[in-house]
């Protein structure tokens, strides 16, 4: 590359609006014979671009601009040549002001700047898992797509990867600004593409080297969550700008915007669509679905809850796609989220098997409710089945106790935690005759612990997530949750997760 603190130098003059017609020739015969400057330059214009867009919402009186009064830079727009009438505008963001006279100075100098304009595409998908329309290999155009099922991965032309979850609806303005009607977003933005922009109904992030997420359901508004690096992020109705780095999330009300939980695992990201992918081409939802079936069909069955029922159970929780696309599953996210059920009435049970598909967004608090049946301490052998503070899996029954008392109650070994952000297999049997708990991860064996004093198992009324509004919480997504009245076998829990494994 050439001098590169001169190329920046040249750059920062021109960006802000204070270049010699010398010094924007100088430039404008770099960026034509120098590829390593033309890379450079495109970068500092799609950030500047991006901020530059985030200002311009405001007019100088504070009022907001209508969103067809605010111009696209043009080395973002995918679908249109190069537009030689740019405005100047001024902010205090980056550099010592962000302004865009782009085009008509350079123009001025060489004509039109050919290795500037893009071709009428703006990404292509480089993976799909069980979307109908969209394929690898295919391009993605300045158009409206929704997906109804499944997952795409996409990179930008300028190399963003994106990863975009069912159901989604989203449009690319240009290959710089993603507009997300509704969907789940996660996104890795390298240098060459700094700037790039994800717009919702209710706010808008912009990266400045990052990798972030998006959650935009079809009912509420937008959170924008950071995995790590740096975002800006601004809501809607004259909302302020925000900057937002590793470990943040805020979600993007009207006007200002409010701090929000960080749920990093709640997103798909790249690399976990290959083996998603991998598993729908080896037709692991087949074998899951005969699985099913088969639990359906013993007569020990208390309740198996696959989510996919029109008639919803009642409580506060989002439905969204499970393992296989166009599945459901139960999200639980904010504090009080939480499903009811009743299952088993007065009957009680000498063995059980509990067991669910889970994907956890975060660990750490006090216990991660995954079913809690009303009326603790009234009635001996009611079920608890939560995730510990220590990540590991506990059963707890009324009055059952150890043998010997080493603990309150009988927990696994193995954490939980590798798991977190991917589909995790738990399952736990209970035999008050044998006197034992055993507990397994992903089909795997994990511990078993003696009991001394045992009861019967009951459920009756009874809530996944969050048990109540203190320290019964859980943050992520349930699928297949089973409740078996007899004690399955180590073979038998293996096959259950080997059938119902969403990932080869």
């Amino acid at each position: 590359m050439s001098n590169q603190p001169q190329l920046e130098q040249l750059i920062q003059e021109y960006l802000e609006g204070q270049a010699s017609p010398d010094q924007v020739a100088e430039l404008n015969d770099l960026l034509r014979t120098d590829a390593a400057a033309r890379r450079r330059f495109r970068e500092m214009l799609n950030l500047d671009s991006a901020i530059a867009e985030a200002v311009a919402a405001y007019a100088p009186n504070g009022e907001v601009r209508p969103a067809d009064e605010m111009t696209k830079s043009a080395a973002t727009v995918c679908a249109q040549p190069i537009d030689a009438a740019r405005r100047s505008r001024r902010g205090n963001l980056t550099w010592a002001g962000v302004i865009l006279a782009v085009a008509a100075s350079v123009l001025a100098v060489a004509g039109s700047l050919v290795w500037l304009a893009e071709a009428p595409d703006c990404a292509t998908v480089i993976n799909a898992a069980g979307v109908g329309d969209l394929a690898a290999g295919m391009t993605i155009k300045s158009e409206t797509y929704h997906i109804q099922a499944g997952t795409v991965e996409l990179v930008t032309k300028l190399g963003a990867r994106v990863v975009i979850e069912a159901p989604a609806s989203f449009r690319f303005e240009s290959i710089q600004r993603l507009q997300l009607e509704y969907g789940r977003l996660a996104a890795d933005v390298p240098p060459s593409a700094h700037g790039f922009a994800v717009i919702t109904p209710t706010g808008q992030a912009i990266d400045l080297g990052t990798k972030f997420g998006v959650d935009m359901p079809q009912h509420g508004e937008a959170e924008i969550h950071v995995f790590q690096g740096e975002v800006i992020a601004q809501s809607t109705d004259g909302g302020t700008l925000k900057n937002l780095k590793n470990g943040q999330a805020f979600r993007l009300q009207s006007e200002v915007g409010t701090p929000s939980t960080f749920r990093s695992a709640a997103f798909i990201l790249p690399g976990e669509v290959d083996a998603l992918n991998a598993a729908l081409t080896a037709g692991q939802p087949a074998r899951s679905r005969v699985a099913l079936q088969q639990l359906r069909d013993d007569p020990a069955l208390i309740a198996l809850l696959d989510f996919e029922s029109k008639e919803a159970q009642p409580g506060v929780y989002r439905k969204v796609q499970g393992r296989w696309p166009g599945s459901q599953a139960a999200e639980f996210v904010n504090v009080g989220d939480h499903m009811k059920l009743d299952v088993g009435g007065e009957q009680d049970w000498p063995q059980v098997t509990l067991a669910a598909w889970v994907r956890l967004d975060q660990l750490g608090e006090p216990f991660h409710s995954l079913l809690h049946a009303d009326g603790w301490e009234e009635e001996q052998g009611k079920v608890h089945w939560m995730v510990t503070d220590l990540m590991t899996m506990r059963l707890a029954l009324f009055d059952v106790t150890l043998d010997p008392p080493v603990a309150p109650f009988p927990d696994s070994k193995t954490s939980v935690l590798p798991e977190q952000g991917r589909w995790v297999h738990l399952a736990v049997t209970y035999d008050a005759d044998a006197k034992r708990a055993r507990f397994y991860l992903n089909g795997r064996f994990d511990n078993e612990v003696t009991l001394g004093q045992t009861f019967r198992a009951r459920f009756g009324s009874a809530q996944i997530g969050n048990w109540n509004r203190i320290d019964r919480t859980l943050s992520g997504r349930v699928d297949e949750m089973l409740i078996l009245g007899r004690a399955m076998s180590d073979d038998e829990v293996k096959a259950l997760f080997d059938a119902g494994n969403p990932y080869r």
